[in-house]
């Protein structure tokens, strides 16, 4: 059987080709692996999100008041938490740099993986330039230095923190870790303080539209603001999927990522919660709607809390600074299995001497910095950042569905609880948060769409006839496709 197996992957056509000895060519683009274990894949996850609890949610009640973004809070938990089990099941089977690109090659092939690669990497290159701008206010409202925000905010942000991922994996994630810790600790302060003034009549005190369907005091926008606010809803979690990126470069990957992605979204769900009722409920939902910096406009009300609020402020410097760098380390590992698959130029993969995907890592950070320095429009990038993440979710989950029912004998160490419902769940919740994107920004939307065009062309024209055959993910790809050949013979 396993020769046989063999002989069909040698003989096989199709459009992969290794561009030189496979063993050479893998070995100038190897991760360093063993270097993470459940604990740091954990502070990851927590790392690429915990900035969104500290602003950017909060523009959720304008949209849909505080009833509204509690539903669409409560309806983007539920996705993320299936689409999470059901990667932790994915992941498992196939431990790979590739994350989603990986998932969606086995179960989408070719056009599937490249659609939810590029997703990936829409969202995990826009995303750090967005928060290098968040960074340069938050270091001008604190008047570091004498600084203001612009240009050499940014530029010190990238070159800093890519240095560190350059000197190393471990190292790097260790230093996520930390800066997570102090940026988690301070949600658990400011909510211990916030609640302090709680007060449940000042949830639902912004102004009714009388005009929209359904409106009340908890829905002052209607039916509609519910589906308007599922993006700010996604802050609380948005990118605690890209855990899987590290597999290659973590101890026991099919035990450790699991346990690391299951642990991480319990600690957001709870911080979410923390964060979501106690800044609200201590100053009101008017008030936080529009502010940039909203868990320190909710401690505004009392005089005695004002140490409180330096802290959170710089905390939530500390907060963004853990989830730029995690995600500019997710997206240099989606580039790096990209590349080494030959999805884009392969030069990218290239590893350095600790084992570091450097031009990977060089690239997409002087993409971010370019972008952020010539717009200085964080949140227009975030939203087109909240753009490819959801197609990338839709993806995802269909990757699970397909498996689950095309190939129900593969090897799953993990099993999803709820199976293909699970997903099916994430599937659907995520095509109506894509659909809410274009509520929110139009214009962000269609920059997405325009950026995929320009990538799907390329591959159409060009990369899909020169993909390598030795790429990890697509290995096991073209395995299960000399399986099924076998199988119908």
């Amino acid at each position: 059987m396993a020769d046989d197996i063999e002989a069909r992957l040698t003989a096989a056509p199709g459009p992969t080709k290794a561009p030189e000895a496979a063993d050479t060519y893998l070995e100038r683009r190897t991760l360093r692996r063993g270097s993470a274990g459940w604990l740091l894949l954990t502070g990851l996850g927590v790392a690429y999100v915990v900035s969104g609890d500290f602003s950017g949610w909060n523009v959720g009640l304008a949209q849909g008041g505080f009833g509204g973004l509690a539903i669409a809070t409560a309806l983007m938990g539920a996705m993320y938490a299936c689409l999470v089990f059901s990667l932790a099941e994915l992941s498992a089977i196939l431990p790979t740099a590739g994350g989603g690109y990986g998932f969606a090659r086995r179960a989408l092939g070719t056009w599937g993986g490249f659609l939810t690669g590029t997703a990936i990497l829409i969202e995990y290159i826009l995303a750090p330039a967005a928060i290098s701008i968040f960074i340069g206010d938050y270091v001008e409202s604190l008047h570091l230095f004498g600084l203001t925000s612009g240009w050499p905010v940014y530029l010190a942000c990238f070159a800093v923190f890519i240095g560190i991922h350059l000197w190393g994996v471990g190292e790097a994630l260790r230093f996520s870790l930390v800066v997570t810790a102090i940026a988690v600790l301070a949600l658990l302060v400011f909510a211990l303080g916030a609640f302090t003034e709680f007060d449940p009549s000042r949830l639902d005190d912004i102004a009714v539209d009388t005009t929209a369907a359904g409106a009340s005091s908890w829905l002052p926008l209607g039916f509609l603001g519910i589906w308007a606010a599922f993006p700010f809803g996604m802050w609380f979690f948005l990118g605690v999927e890209g855990v899987p990126l590290a597999a290659e470069e973590a101890k026991d990957p099919v035990r450790s990522m699991p346990r690391a992605l299951s642990i991480s979204m319990g600690v957001l769900v709870l911080l979410a919660l923390m964060t979501f009722l106690a800044s609200t409920g201590a100053r009101g939902a008017d008030a936080l709607k529009d502010a940039g910096n909203p868990l320190v406009v909710a401690l505004e009300g009392d005089a005695g809390l004002s140490w409180l609020k330096t802290f959170v402020n710089y905390a939530g410097l500390a907060g963004l600074v853990a989830s730029f760098f995690s995600l500019i380390y997710a997206g240099s590992r989606q580039l790096f299995a990209l590349s080494r698959a030959g999805y884009l130029p392969r030069f990218l993969s290239l590893t350095s001497r600790r084992k570091a995907p450097y031009l990977g890592l060089l690239i997409p950070g002087a993409i971010g910095f370019a972008l952020a320095a010539a717009t200085g429009n964080g949140p227009r990038m975030l939203n087109i950042a909240v753009f490819g993440a959801t197609i990338s979710y839709a993806l995802m989950a269909l990757s699970h569905i397909v498996l689950r029912r095309r190939e129900p004998g593969l090897e799953r160490p993990y099993r999803t609880p709820g199976g293909a419902v699970t997903s099916s769940v994430a599937f659907v919740l995520a095509l109506s948060a894509l659909v809410a994107t274009f509520l929110v920004d139009q214009d962000a939307a269609f920059i997405a769409l325009a950026v995929y065009a320009v990538a799907l062309a390329y591959f159409a024209f060009y990369s899909r006839h020169r993909l390598v055959a030795s790429a990890p993910e697509e290995e096991f790809a073209a395995l299960a496709e000399a399986e099924a050949e076998l199988t119908r013979d």
